[in-house]
């Protein structure tokens, strides 16, 4: 069988998920292009069968919400998936070249690292609210990285000379060597923090 690379450009076949906690939720399957057309968006779990360069592509396009809300513009990313796919291979181009690694599995690496383990909730007792740290749920622990590293390299790039493109692979490549200088790892370990001094 022919191996599929993603892009036509990297393999994906010894890639293989360190942590284990994360194994079942994050899919590196051989494709070429990753775009599902929210095939699997009506069933439960169905974030998970997407490719995970796919969600981050899907991130990309609303990189100006801050929790609910649409806090800042998203400038000239419009929730176009061409110009976000574009953004990513030029990203991945740009990490290759510094890491002189497969940049799909230095991002596989960077999202396992700035995954948090911990993080707080609001528990209400006899009328007074308190914080109580509780396991993140493994489907979220992805999605909480994907979305600080597509943050910290939007907050980067906006309204400077940084593209988008160099912003999000040096947030990826700090990501991958655990640099505290990376949003999404800075955010984690404040999360794990939080979720400590409340235990």
């Amino acid at each position: 069988m022919t191996e599929l690379l993603l892009f036509n450009t990297w393999s994906t076949k010894d890639i293989s998920v360190q942590d284990p906690g994360l194994k079942s939720c994050i899919n590196i399957e051989q494709v070429l292009t990753p775009k599902s057309h929210g095939r699997e968006a009506k069933f439960r779990f169905g974030k998970n069968k997407y490719h995970l360069v796919e969600r981050l592509i899907g991130k990309l396009q609303i990189p100006g919400h801050k929790g609910k809300k649409h806090k800042y513009t998203s400038g000239h990313m419009t929730g176009k998936g061409t110009h976000a796919t574009s953004i990513v291979l030029k990203a991945f181009k740009i990490v290759e070249q510094k890491t002189k690694e497969n940049p799909v599995k230095v991002f596989v690496k960077a999202v396992e690292n700035a995954a948090p383990r911990e993080e707080i909730t609001t528990i209400e007792y006899g009328g007074a609210r308190y914080p109580q740290a509780v396991d993140c749920a493994p489907q979220r622990r992805i999605d909480f990285a994907l979305r600080q590293m597509t943050q910290g390299a939007y907050g980067k790039s906006f309204n400077s000379r940084t593209t988008i493109e160099q912003a999000l692979a040096d947030e990826i490549i700090k990501a991958y060597t655990l640099d505290s200088g990376s949003h999404a790892i800075a955010r984690k370990l404040e999360v794990e923090r939080q979720a400590d001094s409340s235990r």
